[in-house]
């Protein structure tokens, strides 16, 4: 309190106004990060994932098991290295996805069904944040990159499947339309037409994955777990990359009175 006084006679501002100020400046660098972060990770998911994600009858058990889980282990493992190798913070998964989670909604409520009126029921996203604390969880138990990769990673990517499907089981169900045997999203599908190209009316669920058994999820899951492990592993390299400062010398310290960067 006597500092504070005598930096007030004095013309300057007491300690505590500076605590303040700079608690307000470091909580709005976090909310600009953080929304920056939002629209990074959704415009990436948008571009990559893409029709996968948008409509429920593209949900199948196939390509959308497989490309989904390895696209989006990318900024967690990148917002993790970061957060970890810096602040030791664990929770750099999370919270990248409770990012993209709400950039997601933001854009599904707005764009997809206040503009374009497709129902909810065919627009909903899938969700990873299952995977996201289990991947936090490992590196927390670890303090390791590589046991985190290997085994976080192979659930990011085991785990996305199964938390998804009380969401999709209700969509599954094979209905009669006009003849023919459909699923519930499928006829959904029919019912909404997008106006693009011909590739919304193909058949999304087609492949050569039934000789293993007549099963196709399990194939698809295990190896987008192994996938995972790889994306991880890089991603986690690209976020160290960001880390690094480019620096660049100072040619006219010298004339400044101080030793040339050479001589250090």
């Amino acid at each position: 309190m006597a500092s504070d006084a005598a930096e007030k006679n004095a013309g300057t501002r007491p300690i505590s106004d500076l605590r303040y100020l700079s608690r307000v400046f470091d909580f709005f660098v976090v909310v600009i990060v953080f929304m920056l972060l939002m629209a990074a990770f959704h415009v990436h998911v948008m571009l990559t994932v893409g029709d996968w994600d948008f409509w429920v009858d593209w949900k199948d058990e196939r390509f959308w098991v497989t490309i989904t889980p390895v696209l989006l282990i990318t900024y967690p493992a990148a917002i993790q290295y970061i957060l970890w190798n810096g602040f030791r913070i664990p929770f750099g998964a999370t919270a990248s996805i409770l990012a993209l989670v709400l950039a997601t909604w933001i854009t599904r409520n707005t764009a997809f069904n206040l503009w374009s009126y497709f129902p909810y029921s065919m627009i909903w996203p899938a969700t990873i944040i299952p995977g996201a604390l289990i991947l936090d969880l490992v590196l927390l138990l670890t303090g390791n990159f590589v046991l985190t990769a290997i085994f976080g990673g192979m659930a990011f990517g085991l785990l996305f499947y199964p938390t998804n499907w009380p969401m999709l089981a209700a969509y599954m169900q094979p209905v009669d339309l006009h003849g023919t045997l459909v699923t519930v999203a499928d006829k959904i599908g029919f019912v909404y037409p997008r106006t693009s190209t011909p590739e919304y009316i193909r058949i999304i669920n087609r492949g050569t994955l039934r000789t293993f058994g007549g099963v196709a999820t399990p194939i698809s899951a295990f190896f987008a777990a192994f996938m995972c492990i790889l994306m991880y592993l890089l991603w986690w390299y690209i976020g160290k990359a960001f880390t690094i400062l480019a620096r660049v010398p100072n040619a006219v310290r010298h004339q400044m009175g101080y030793p040339r960067e050479t001589d250090l």
